[in-house]
């Protein structure tokens, strides 16, 4: 099973960080977890994102699509990076995402990424053609 976990921080956390943090202890940390999780065998990925101020939002509700530049004051936490882990659980994805070197401010959304048997009692062929693309761009 592939889950992500999604690092979300309070826009106020995320103001102050650079202020109040060590940055080199924080990447020295993070650098330390994601060794872990190699180590087990269970990392797939890691990202982190840029700044709000640098992204932008669409907003499928009208046509043409409308599109608004961040940062987004409306929101209650600002999404910063994820992991993409592959576990045999959901228990397992827990153990590793307890273990993020993470503080105060800052939470993780742990979701489970869709298979393609989620798919196959909908639609088939579409199943067929996804594996198709992802074998082509592995």
């Amino acid at each position: 099973m592939r889950y992500m976990l999604i690092m979300q921080v309070e826009p106020e956390a995320a103001a102050k960080a650079p202020e109040e943090l060590d940055m080199k202890q924080v990447i020295a940390a993070m650098s330390a977890y994601n060794e872990e999780l190699q180590k087990a065998g269970v990392f797939l990925s890691a990202e982190g994102l840029s700044d709000a101020s640098e992204g932008f939002r669409v907003d499928f509700s009208s046509v043409p699509p409308a599109v608004t530049d961040g940062p987004f004051a409306e929101a209650r936490e600002v999404f910063t990076g994820f992991w993409i882990l592959e576990v045999a659980s959901r228990e397992e994805a827990e153990h590793w995402a307890k273990k993020c070197p993470l503080g105060p401010g800052v939470a993780l959304e742990v979701r489970r990424v869709n298979e393609f048997a989620d798919f196959e009692s909908v639609d088939p062929e579409w199943v067929e053609k996804a594996q198709e693309w992802r074998a082509a761009n592995a």
